[in-house]
């Protein structure tokens, strides 16, 4: 029997996690009737034209197809599934994943070239779904199944024990194709929270794989040297000892490449776990902390435990660490959350100094106990994916597209790592930092520049403008700042228009070459180059006070990515 997994991800980058375990797992639990069993994975993204994946499918003739459904690749699965009935008319279709397996029968209902969805964890479903294919039977007692019989009923099945992590084989056999890609992992299943917005609160039953089991999985990304790993747990560090022992052990065998990323409560790290985060090579591990709201009403609310000045304090105490990415989330649209608290919690968060400030819009998910308060709250949301919220009782829509205007500065601005110096200037001129990002969103709607693609280059003249506007008193240190910004991250050819005429310093910047290729203090690094190479690794920049800020970035900050910046001197100006 000749099957197809199919994925369809959001970006290239990104791999399947659901379709390797499913694959992994049938090919494991092969009985007697399953030698001819043919498992195979295809990826797509986004990027491809349907037609394409449709003949690529085609042209592999399977047995049966299974589609991983998640809120931004229903769509196109949809369209896949109507046309694969016309050109595949005897292959069986089957759904998986989170956007089908809370409402199995309204899928079946809408498309009729579905054979069934499976609901919740796949993996021993998949496995016994395949074997009542080869025995040529109905999957009446497989359990997990919203399934069409053979009369067109729709039957479920009920729902499916748990699994033990440990009987779920490791889903990498090879890394063949996937050698660019993030790999996704996961140590755990379920979550012991019960936060009202998220599908994990479906599952309070938190399982654990062995941390043996673990310990030789990681062994495998490390020894294969792979660029990034994302643990899918949903709060890693829900058990103390497990993640303990997990963080130990990649301390112990940091490979000084894989980077690894976690989902955790920031309030939940003990003295010990950060003793051994302080020990981390810089960029080995990064966090990603969900805070969503500082509004105690709002947080009672999605009935989340959160000790939000102890989270607070711990994300300053590993930010002082400076080896360790953090990413804090937020999310605007929740229950008893208007635009004055939202306001307070962005600005809250901002001052936590995070490496990246994420801000999404709530999502009312199918399956979500924030689903089944939709009347109460008001909610009116988008009627197809990703069920983005529009407004509430709490936020009308011009509020909710205000936010969007501050979502977007603040990715551009802020999380893009790029303008540190600028707005570190910019925050002691502003007493709410979603103030800030909802001014230069001002303007750049007054601009008539909010619908236009901007290049990097084009996002500094942009601030420049704004900053002549706003604060014309401080604008020539505006101006040092944003060229200090802009060759931290590269040595950039071509100059914004406000910078500074460097002709006149031509020959100091001459001179401070020639002395260090004959007594080097600030360019040993570079001992044997020519000139050529040096002059792509490095940058001299002269600023409005006569300061000589030379830019180096053969050894970049690893968590930043910028290159140095030192001062080599000063020029008398005339």
């Amino acid at each position: 029997m000749k099957i197809l997994l199919a994925a369809i991800n959001a970006k290239y980058i990104h791999s399947n996690l659901g379709v390797c375990s499913l694959k992994a797992y049938a090919e494991a639990n092969k009985g007697p009737c399953s030698q001819d069993r043919s498992v195979e994975i295809r990826e797509y993204t986004m990027n491809h034209e349907t037609d394409r994946i449709l003949e690529d499918i085609y042209k592999r003739k399977p047995d049966l197809v299974g589609f991983s459904c998640y809120i931004w690749n229903i769509g196109y699965v949809r369209q896949l599934v109507r046309d694969l009935a016309l050109v595949l008319p005897g292959t069986a279709v089957w759904l998986g994943g989170p956007e089908v397996s809370y409402d199995g029968e309204n899928i079946l209902r809408e498309e009729p070239a579905v054979k069934g969805v499976m609901t919740g964890e796949g993996e021993e479903t998949f496995e016994e779904l395949i074997r009542c294919y080869e025995e040529g039977r109905e999957p009446e007692d497989v359990r997990g199944l919203i399934f069409r019989t053979a009369d067109g009923r729709i039957r479920s099945t009920g729902d499916r024990p748990l699994l033990p992590l440990d009987r779920i084989p490791f889903p990498y056999d090879s890394l063949e194709g996937m050698e660019h890609r993030i790999l996704y992992y996961e140590s755990s299943r379920g979550c012991p929270y019960s936060c009202s917005y998220c599908l994990s609160s479906v599952d309070k039953t938190v399982r654990f794989r062995s941390l043996e089991l673990v310990k030789k999985e990681l062994s495998f990304f490390l020894d294969n040297r792979v660029p990034q790993v994302k643990f899918v747990d949903r709060t890693f560090n829900c058990s103390r000892n497990h993640c303990q022992e997990i963080w130990q052990y990649l301390l112990d065998h940091d490979n000084g490449v894989t980077n690894f990323h976690f989902e955790i409560s920031a309030d939940l790290i003990s003295g010990e776990q950060l003793d051994i985060l302080r020990q981390m090579r810089p960029g080995l591990i990064q966090l990603e902390i969900g805070v969503q709201s500082t509004h105690g009403e709002t947080i009672r609310e999605i009935r989340r435990t959160m000790d939000l000045e102890r989270l607070e304090q711990t994300v300053r105490t590993v930010r002082g660490f400076a080896n360790i990415h953090q990413h804090l989330d937020l999310i605007a649209g929740l229950p008893c959350e208007d635009f004055d608290s939202f306001r307070r919690s962005f600005d809250r968060v901002y001052r936590m100094r995070p490496d990246q400030l994420q801000l999404g819009f709530l999502k009312v998910l199918k399956g979500s106990p924030m689903a089944g308060m939709v009347p109460e709250y008001g909610l009116k949301f988008h009627r197809e994916p990703p069920y983005e919220v529009l407004s509430t009782k709490w936020l009308d829509y011009g509020q909710i597209l205000e936010m969007k205007k501050v979502e977007e500065m603040t990715e551009i601005y802020y999380n893009s790592g790029q303008f540190s110096c600028t707005l570190q200037e910019m925050e002691t001129q502003w007493q709410s930092p979603f103030d800030m990002f909802r001014a230069i969103g001002d303007h750049y709607e007054r601009m008539g520049l909010d619908q236009v693609n901007h290049s990097r280059l084009a996002r500094y003249e942009i601030l420049f403008d704004f900053l002549k506007e706003r604060e014309p008193g401080n604008l020539e240190r505006y101006r040092d700042l944003l060229m200090c910004d802009l060759y931290l991250r590269e040595n950039i050819k071509s100059r914004p228009r406000f910078a500074r005429d460097q002709s006149p310093y031509k020959g100091a910047v001459r001179d401070f070459f020639i002395k260090e290729r004959q007594n080097p203090e600030y360019l040993k690094a570079y001992a044997g180059c020519d000139a050529r190479q040096v002059s792509r690794m490095v940058h001299v920049e002269v600023l409005g006070d006569g300061k000589m800020i030379l830019f180096d970035y053969r050894d970049r900050d690893p968590l930043s990515y910028n290159g140095k910046a030192v001062e080599i001197g000063r020029i008398k100006l005339e």
